[in-house]
């Protein structure tokens, strides 16, 4: 049996990230998930559309926090998944396999990470991890 996965994206007046996101964790094809959106109190639209998509959401709220730590310990709190899965708005799963592709990993290991994909204005590069991470 695959662990459960908390998906926690944090926003802050980024609607059109917000909306990015969202659409990538609702498409994957696993759904081993449970997905929490904290917002920061935004004024840009975004509680409203929390509001009228909230069915793509186990919990969600948004209110004035301290920031992004406090938010992201706020995420931390409402879940209840094995594992924790930060994808904050304007970011975005590579495809909607990617789930599915890598829920393999998820066994014995306390901290899972994999390359990253990034995007800057009009170029894009792979940012490489070390095979083992060091906390020093």
């Amino acid at each position: 049996m695959n662990p459960k996965i908390s998906i926690i994206t944090i926003n802050y007046n980024n609607l059109e990230g917000l909306k990015k996101t969202v659409k990538s964790v609702k498409n994957q094809t696993y759904k081993g998930f449970e997905y929490i959106v904290i917002d920061g109190g935004s004024k840009d639209g975004s509680f409203d559309y929390l509001n009228d998509n909230s069915e793509y959401f186990n919990y969600w709220v948004s209110e004035p926090d301290q920031g992004v730590y406090q938010a992201m310990n706020k995420g931390i709190k409402k879940a209840s998944g094995e594992y924790l899965l930060f994808l904050n708005s304007g970011d975005h799963f590579f495809n909607a396999e990617v789930l599915t592709k890598y829920i393999k990993y998820l066994k014995e290991s306390d901290i899972v990470y994999f390359d990253l994909q990034v995007f800057e204005a009009e170029k894009s590069f792979i940012k490489t991890y070390p095979d083992s991470l060091s906390f020093s």
